[in-house]
């Protein structure tokens, strides 16, 4: 199944501990089915010191989640909504808007 959602897309999480939270898109990993998204699902890391003299340190860093836990925002009427596909002329595929028709 090919993914509708785009690397720079806005999503909108539908469950889990971050539900209703929106960001951005960083980056999809099509063959686990999964989306990484800015500032949301973020984990506790200890990372070590580097240079003598550094103190160790703990960051958060944002995991990937199902793209099932995910919807795109339209840009055009800025819901989440569900993603289809249109077929163009010479061959090539435009997403669009389930709910207003808006090809993004």
């Amino acid at each position: 199944m090919a993914s509708r959602i785009k690397k720079g897309d806005m999503v909108r999480i539908i469950s889990g501990k971050d539900r209703g939270r929106e960001g951005k898109v960083i980056k999809v990993y099509p063959k686990e089915e999964r989306v990484l998204v800015e500032g949301l699902n973020l984990r506790k890391r200890h990372r070590r010191p580097r240079k003598a003299g550094e103190k160790g340190s703990v960051v958060e860093l944002p995991t990937p989640f199902p793209w099932a836990k995910v919807m795109p925002k339209c840009p055009g009427c800025g819901k989440p909504v569900r993603v289809g596909v249109k077929i163009l002329e010479d061959g090539g595929r435009k997403r669009i808007c389930k709910k207003c028709g808006y090809e993004f």
